[in-house]
């Protein structure tokens, strides 16, 4: 059956370039392979359409209605997509580089190996969506809701995550590496494996993270807390730990060469075995710490908050 909407031709395959539809009733059309490149898709409905395949580049899809799309492998470079309903859409392996999704709405959207590189996800609502393996390169995620997602190796080197929410996230293998998590909530993240080398960290909120053997190397994790968070075997040699919070967490055989804990809070903290070589540790608090095995040589204790009683745990 022919379908047409103002007066073009809906149909997989469909030569639709620059079209114009915009607040369009499309929903549920097959429009698979179809060339839709600067298609003026403002407002326009598209729930459950098949766009698999198809060429969105450069597409204005502001405010559309997405909802359980099917859009798997289509190329959306450059398109807009701000304020749009893509909640449960599939959009696995589809290239969103470069794309604005601004206030987008993307609940349980699958983005399974997707390109989102350098794309901008401000104030994005992406909580339980699947981005594992997804490219997220210097993506920006100021703001975003990425509570419960499942970021399983992605790449999200050099992306700003400033302010986002990624509560109970899973990022097990993600390479977060120069990533920026200034004031990030990640509490009770599943952080195992995931690369963070010279990435920010101030303030963010890691109460209950899971991190062992995770790269920190060089991390700037003033402020940070951990309260309660697994540590243990994590690499945080060089990194900036001034004024944080460790009270009760779990750093036994981890690498804090040379690390800078003045000021920190290391109440009840499980040191075991850690290597503190070179570490600064003035004016910390560790009473009650377990400093058992761990290796101070060189370490600078500088006026430290402890009593007599506390050098037992030496």
């Amino acid at each position: 059956m022919l379908v047409e909407v103002n007066g073009y031709e809906i149909k997989p395959g469909a030569f639709l370039q620059s079209a114009k539809l915009g607040g369009a009733q499309l929903a549920d059309t097959n429009l698979a392979h179809a060339d839709l490149g600067h298609a003026d898709l403002n407002g326009a409905n598209l729930e459950g359409a098949i766009l698999g395949h198809a060429d969105l580049g450069g597409a204005d899809l502001t405010n559309a209605g997405l909802y359980m799309a099917e859009i798997e492998y289509a190329n959306l470079q450059y398109a807009s997509l701000k304020r749009a309903d893509l909640t449960d859409t599939n959009l696995t392996g589809a290239d969103l580089s470069y794309v604005d999704l601004t206030l987008a709405i993307l609940p349980n959207a699958d983005l399974t190996r997707a390109n989102l590189s350098r794309a901008v996800l401000i104030g994005a609502d992406l909580t339980s969506a699947n981005l594992t393996g997804a490219d997220l390169r210097k993506a920006d995620f100021t703001g975003a809701n990425l509570s419960d997602a499942d970021l399983t190796g992605a790449d999200l080197t050099g992306a700003d995550l400033t302010s986002a929410n990624l509560t109970d996230a899973t990022l097990k293998r993600a390479n977060l590496s120069c990533a920026n998590l200034f004031n990030a909530d990640l509490t009770d993240a599943d952080l195992r494996g995931a690369d963070f080398d010279g990435a920010n960290l101030a303030g963010a909120d890691l109460t209950g993270a899971t991190l062992p053997k995770v790269d920190l190397t060089s991390a700037d994790l003033r402020g940070a807390d951990f309260d309660g968070a697994n540590l243990a075997g994590a690499d945080l040699a060089g990194a900036d730990l001034t004024s944080a919070n460790f009270k009760n967490a779990l750093l036994s055989g981890a690498d804090l060469t040379s690390a800078n804990l003045t000021k920190a809070n290391l109440r009840w903290a499980d040191f075991k075995d850690a290597d503190l070589f070179r570490v600064n540790l003035t004016d910390a608090d560790f009473k009650d710490a377990d400093f058992e095995g761990a290796n101070l040589t060189e370490a600078e204790i500088e006026e430290p908050n402890f009593s007599d009683d506390d050098l037992d745990n030496f």
